[in-house]
């Protein structure tokens, strides 16, 4: 997503990555693939770059949830367009979070830091957690592996708000609904899309973007950011803040790199008058829709094999997806919301059905 937003602005960029996907590889000028964003692992590919090349910026995305310490790394070497380590590790402090939200009188659902003696309608969370991973209904026998905090369940629906902010100000640039997959037991309310567009009263959208004016300041927040909530009986409940470009980037304007990067140096850019008019008169804007394609059982990618061009994050043929991984992300374009659904199902669909065709190894067996 970063790469391909880079490359539309023409910018040249230079990519680290876990997977190095084939579109990824074809939006930079050069890749380097590393094993996980710990510092030993990051640090030769960060090396690599500022000797190869006139490097001094870095913008970064999601994964350094579980490595904050490579944050500080990289702020130490390079100029980060993004959130200070210090801002986006208070997103990680949850105790912390939480009672900032206490002091603005912002609702959240009831999170505990020590085991509920009640286990009914809690969830348990790990505290440096991304796009829903590892969260699970809590049961009196658990045992976490990694720090974690107890948040009581709320039904509801999940929204998110993609906003800037330069640190004083927050600017929205767009509601969205999102909606989660069940993987496994332990793996209950895992990312799996996001569209554009959300049915909720314009009063709670203004409430929503109050909460943003009170909340980038007292977090320092600076450039694109994503803020969480469930809606439910009229009320709204902040989850999460995603201290970095968010997966909902995607479904709008392709200059949003250039403007998180502006922010981040400190300005956010007022939408004009004419634009305002603009969006006024667009009567039924086109919603987008996004959603990860998850493997159903394990396999292998098979070469050759022909993505459709509503396909992205494409693994390399020989990549191995485990049941429950990421096999690729798909996109949709349609008038309304209930459209944008149907075709996502369709596309995911075709792409399972087109690799059931092959087996566990990548061959192809007509059944």
């Amino acid at each position: 997503m970063l790469a391909q937003a880079a490359k539309s602005t023409g910018l040249k960029l230079l990519v680290i990555d876990l997977f190095a996907d084939l579109d990824t590889q074809c939006y930079a000028e050069d890749f380097q693939q590393i094993a996980s964003l710990a510092e030993q692992d990051l640090a030769p590919a960060v090396d690599y770059f500022i000797q190869s090349y006139v490097v001094k910026h870095v913008i970064y995305g999601s994964g350094f949830e579980c490595f904050p310490e490579s944050l500080r790394y990289l702020y130490s070497r390079l100029i980060v367009l993004g959130n200070h380590p210090e801002v986006f590790a208070r997103q990680l402090d949850k105790p912390a979070f939480f009672s900032t939200l206490d002091d603005l009188s912002i609702p959240y659902p009831e999170a505990a830091f020590s085991a509920p003696a009640c286990t009914d309608d809690w969830l348990i969370k790990p505290m440096q957690g991304q796009g829903g991973i590892g969260i699970k209904h809590y049961h009196a026998n658990d045992k976490a592996k990694v720090p974690v905090y107890w948040q009581r369940f709320q039904a509801g629906v999940p929204h998110s708000v993609l906003f800037l902010a330069d640190g004083q100000q927050a600017q929205v640039v767009g509601f969205n609904s999102q909606w989660p997959i069940r993987l496994s037991e332990t793996q209950e309310f895992v990312f799996s899309g996001v569209v554009n567009c959300t049915d909720l009263p314009e009063e709670h959208k203004a409430q929503v973007a109050d909460w943003l004016k009170q909340t980038v300041p007292a977090f320092g927040l600076r450039g694109l950011n994503s803020l969480d909530f469930i809606h439910a009986d009229g009320c709204s409940y902040v989850l999460e803040i995603n201290p970095r470009p968010s997966a909902s980037m995607q479904l709008y304007d392709e200059d949003l790199l250039v403007r998180h990067i502006q922010a981040c140096e400190g300005t956010v850019g007022a939408t004009s008058a004419a634009q305002s008019l603009a969006l006024r008169r667009l009567k039924s804007p086109p919603q987008i829709g996004y959603q990860v394609v998850y493997a159903e059982q394990d396999l292998i990618i098979p070469s050759p094999f022909e993505w459709p061009p509503w396909c992205m994050d494409l693994p390399k043929p020989g990549d191995m997806c485990r049941a429950g991984q990421p096999i690729c992300s798909i996109i949709a374009h349609q008038k309304n919301s209930q459209s944008v659904a149907e075709q996502l199902r369709a596309k995911q669909q075709l792409i399972i059905s087109k690799l059931k065709g092959f087996d566990r190894h990548g061959i192809y067996s007509q059944r």
